[in-house]
C-alpha cells in the first residue's frame, strides 16, 4: 500500500500548535519550579507534607509558634467539625408504651392537632379532644371522657406554659375557649369551658401564649386578624387588634420575651410586629412558592421560615429580624409537597424540620457564623406522620441524656407514637453540658404590666434542682438592681404567682416566699425593687442570703424527722381474723348496690325514670358508703355517670326507632295511595 501524499498546507498549522504547546510546557515548568523553590523543598510535591497540616496552610513551619491556630489548622484541614449533638438518633418507642386507638382527627388542615405538658396529652378528634394522663399509655378506651364543648372544628391547642391543667383551644365557630383539666384527669365528659374569647369574625387558625406574662393569649384568624387577650380579665379580654395582613396567615410564632411576633401569609410576605402597639417592624417576601409557610424565631434576633420555591422545592432560610431584604442562608431540603414545619430547641441550639406526610425527622445545629446552619442527621422511620407535638424541656428524661421529646401523630391507623431524640452518653449522671437552666412554669410579669411596656426575660429553672431562677442574661442592658442579683424561687410558689390578678406583683406583697416560709424573696415587678430593704440585703449579701436559705432548709427537715419519730406507736394487737373480718364487712357495706341491681332499677320497671330519681339512688349510695374508702365512693358515682349516659342513649335509640317507624308507616301508606291511583287511571284508559 502507497504511503498518502502530505500537503504542503497542512504541515505549516501542524507545525504551529506544536510551537503552542512548546511555550506552554515551558512556562507550566517554570512555574512548577518556582512553587518547589517557595515551598521549602521538602516533603511531597510543592513542599506540602500530607502529616504537616499547618505546613498545608501556613506554608512555613517556622513562623507558625501558636498552639491554637495549629489545633484550628489541624481540624480545617481534617474537614470535622467539632459538635457535641453529632451522633444524636431518635428512638422510637415500643407499641405497648404508645397510645393506641384513639380517635385522630382526618381533616387536611395544617393544624396544631396534639399537645403535651409533662402531666397531660391532648390530642384533636374533630370538634372534641381527648386529654390523657401523660403515664396512661397502651390502648385508650374509644369512650373516654374528651371536651366537648365546641361546635366546630378544632384548628389548634396549647397548654398553659404556667398552669399544666389549662389548655386552650381555637375552633372553627370563631372562638377560643379556655379548659381547666381537675387533677388526674377527666373523670367524665367535659362541656363547661372556664372561659370563652369571642372577637374573630372567622375561624381562629393559630393560638400562642405569652412565653413571660401570665394569663396573654396571641390568636390569629381568617379573619386576617391578630388578637392579643388577656384571660384574666373577664370584663374586658381584649387588649388590642393587630390588622396589617390583607391574605390568609399561615403561622404565627413569638420570641423568647414575648416582645415580638412574626407571621407568614399567603401574600408570600415575613412580618415582624411589635402585639401591643400593632407596628410592623419589619416585612419582606421570604419564599416564592404559593403553598403554606411556617416561621420560629431562633436565638440572636434571627428567624427560620420553610416554605416553597418557585419551582415548589421545599427550603429553609434564616433572617434577621431587623432585615428581612435578603436571608442570611437559604437552602433546598428535597422536592416532596408536605408543609414542613419548624421545632427550635432553644437550650441546644437545635432545629428539627418535620413534614406533614413525611416519615422522616430532620435535625440541624444553629451556630452563629456562616453558614449558621448545619444537617446533623435524620430520625428515620415507615409510618408517616400527620402532626407532631412536643413535650416541654422541663419534662424530658434528663436520665437517659434525652434532649427533645416528639409525640408523632400516625397519618394511617390511630396511633400516638413518642419519639425521644438522645445523645448517647454511657453515664446516667447528670449532664450539665446538655441541660442549661430552661423555661419554668412560673411567669416572670404580669399582663398589665406587659402591655404597658415592659420586657423582661423568662423565668428559668434548674434541669438538675428543680429550682426556679431569674435570667438575667439578657442581649438589652438591665436594670441597675436587676443586673445585681437573680431571685430564687421554689417551684411551689408558681400558684401564688398565678392567683394573682392581672399579675400585680407588688415589692411588699412576698408571694414568692420559699415552700418553709422564712425566707421572702423580692417581687418580679422591676419598678418595686428599691422598696423596702430586701434590696439592699441582697445585693451586700447574696452568698449569706443563699446559705442561711440552705440552712434553715435543713433545720426545718431535721425538725420534721424528729417530729415524726417522737409520734408514739400504738401497736394493733387485736388477732388477723377479727381485722379481716371488719374489712370483710366494710367492703361488703360499699359494694350493697351492684351494678345489676343499679341497671335493674334504671332500665327494668322503671325506664321512665326522671332525673330526680337518678338524684335519690346517688344520695342513697353515697350515704351509705360514707364510712367506705374515697376510692370506692368515686367508684360508684363515675359508675352511675356511666349509667346516666347509657339511660340517655338507650332513651334517645328508642325515640329514633320510634321516628323510623313512623316514617315507615307513612310511606307504606303513601306506596298504597300510589297503586290505588295507578289502578284508577287505567280503568279510566280502558273505558
Amino acid at each position: 500500500m502507497g504511503c498518502a501524499k502530505i500537503d504542503r498546507a497542512t504541515v505549516v498549522p501542524i507545525a504551529i500548535i506544536i510551537s503552542i504547546f512548546e511555550a506552554v510546557r515551558n512556562e507550566f515548568a517554570e512555574k512548577w519550579k518556582a512553587l518547589l523553590e517557595a515551598g521549602g523543598g521538602g516533603g511531597g510535591a510543592c513542599g506540602l507534607s500530607l502529616s504537616d497540616p499547618e505546613q498545608h496552610v501556613a506554608g512555613d513551619s517556622d513562623n507558625d509558634g501558636d498552639n491554637d491556630s495549629m489545633t484550628n489548622s489541624q481540624l480545617w484541614f481534617r474537614g470535622v467539625r467539632p459538635s457535641k449533638f453529632r451522633h444524636v438518633y431518635g428512638l422510637p418507642t415500643r407499641k405497648e408504651c404508645c397510645y393506641t386507638d384513639i380517635s385522630v382527627v382526618r381533616s387536611g388542615n395544617d393544624g396544631n392537632f396534639c399537645a403535651t405538658n409533662p402531666t397531660f396529652l391532648a390530642i384533636v378528634a374533630d370538634t372534641t379532644f381527648v386529654v390523657i394522663p401523660i403515664n396512661q399509655t397502651g390502648r385508650i378506651d374509644f369512650q373516654c371522657c374528651k371536651v366537648i364543648g365546641h361546635t366546630g372544628q378544632i384548628l389548634d391547642l396549647k397548654w398553659n406554659p404556667f398552669d399544666d391543667n389549662m389548655i386552650a383551644s381555637a375552633s372553627d365557630d370563631c372562638t377560643i375557649k379556655l379548659w381547666k383539666i381537675p387533677e388526674g384527669g377527666l373523670t367524665s365528659n367535659l362541656s363547661e369551658c372556664s372561659t370563652e374569647l369571642v372577637g374573630h369574625k372567622r375561624k381562629v387558625l393559630h393560638i400562642e401564649w405569652h412565653p413571660t406574662a401570665a394569663n396573654v393569649l396571641i390568636s390569629a384568624g381568617f379573619d386576617h386578624l391578630i388578637c392579643v387577650w388577656d384571660v384574666g380579665n373577664a370584663e374586658k379580654p381584649l387588649l388590642n387588634v393587630i390588622n396589617c395582613h390583607v391574605d390568609m396567615i399561615y403561622s404565627l410564632a413569638i420570641n423568647r420575651d414575648g416582645s415580638l411576633i412574626a407571621t407568614t401569609s399567603k401574600d408570600k410576605k415575613l412580618r415582624v410586629i411589635e402585639p401591643r402597639s400593632g407596628i410592623v417592624v419589619s416585612e419582606g417576601i421570604c419564599h416564592m412558592g404559593t403553598k403554606c409557610s411556617k416561621a420560629v424565631f431562633l436565638d440572636n434576633d434571627r428567624i427560620l421560615t420553610t416554605g416553597f420555591s418557585r419551582h415548589s422545592d421545599r427550603q429553609y432560610a434564616v433572617w434577621n429580624q431587623h432585615d428581612l431584604k435578603k436571608p442570611l442562608v437559604q437552602e433546598v431540603i428535597d422536592s416532596s409537597s408536605g408543609v414542613v414545619t419548624p421545632y427550635f430547641d432553644y437550650d441546644t441550639k437545635m432545629i428539627y424540620l418535620a413534614g406533614k406526610g413525611d416519615g422522616n425527622i430532620r435535625y440541624y445545629e444553629l451556630v452563629d457564623e456562616a453558614p449558621y446552619v448545619y444537617y446533623l442527621n435524620q430520625f428515620l422511620s415507615g409510618q408517616p406522620q400527620k402532626a407532631l407535638g412536643f413535650m416541654p424541656k422541663r419534662g424530658v428524661n434528663v436520665s437517659q441524656c434525652e434532649v427533645f421529646r416528639f409525640y408523632k401523630l400516625h397519618a394511617a391507623g390511630n396511633i400516638c407514637e413518642p419519639i425521644s431524640m438522645i445523645v448517647p452518653r454511657k453515664s446516667t449522671l447528670f449532664q450539665s453540658d446538655l441541660y442549661p437552666d430552661t423555661l419554668a412554669d412560673i411567669p416572670a410579669i404580669g399582663a398589665k404590666e406587659w402591655f404597658q411596656g415592659r420586657n423582661v426575660q423568662p423565668m428559668l429553672r434548674s434541669m438538675k434542682t428543680g429550682e426556679s431562677i431569674l435570667d438575667t442574661s439578657t442581649s438589652q442592658k438591665p436594670r441597675s438592681n436587676e443586673s445585681k442579683y437573680a431571685t430564687i424561687h421554689h417551684t411551689s410558689s408558681k400558684h401564688n404567682v398565678l392567683n394573682n390578678h392581672h399579675g400585680n406583683y407588688n415589692g411588699n406583697s412576698n408571694n414568692h416566699s420559699h415552700s418553709n416560709g422564712t425566707n421572702n424573696g423580692p417581687a418580679l415587678n422591676g419598678s418595686n425593687y428599691t422598696n423596702g430593704t430586701s434590696v439592699t440585703s441582697l445585693t451586700n449579701g447574696g452568698k449569706n442570703n443563699k446559705e442561711n436559705e440552705i440552712d434553715n432548709r435543713k433545720f426545718d427537715n431535721n425538725t420534721k424527722k424528729f417530729a415524726f419519730l417522737s409520734q408514739p406507736t400504738i401497736p394493733d394487737y387485736r388477732p388477723q381474723a377479727v381485722t379481716n373480718i371488719i374489712e370483710k364487712s366494710q367492703k361488703t357495706s360499699t359494694n350493697q348496690s351492684t351494678k345489676f341491681h343499679q341497671l335493674q332499677a334504671i332500665f327494668g320497671q322503671h325506664q321512665t325514670a326522671n332525673h330526680k330519681d337518678i338524684a335519690n339512688l346517688q344520695n342513697n349510695l353515697l350515704s351509705s358508703s360514707r364510712n367506705s374508702s374515697r376510692n370506692s365512693s368515686l367508684e360508684n358515682i363515675n359508675l352511675l355517670n356511666s349509667e346516666n349516659e347509657l339511660r340517655k342513649a338507650f332513651n334517645k335509640q328508642a325515640e329514633e326507632i320510634k321516628s323510623l317507624r313512623k316514617s315507615l308507616n307513612n310511606s307504606e301508606k303513601r306506596v298504597r295511595e300510589l297503586e290505588a291511583e295507578v289502578k284508577r287511571l287505567q280503568l279510566q284508559q280502558k273505558h
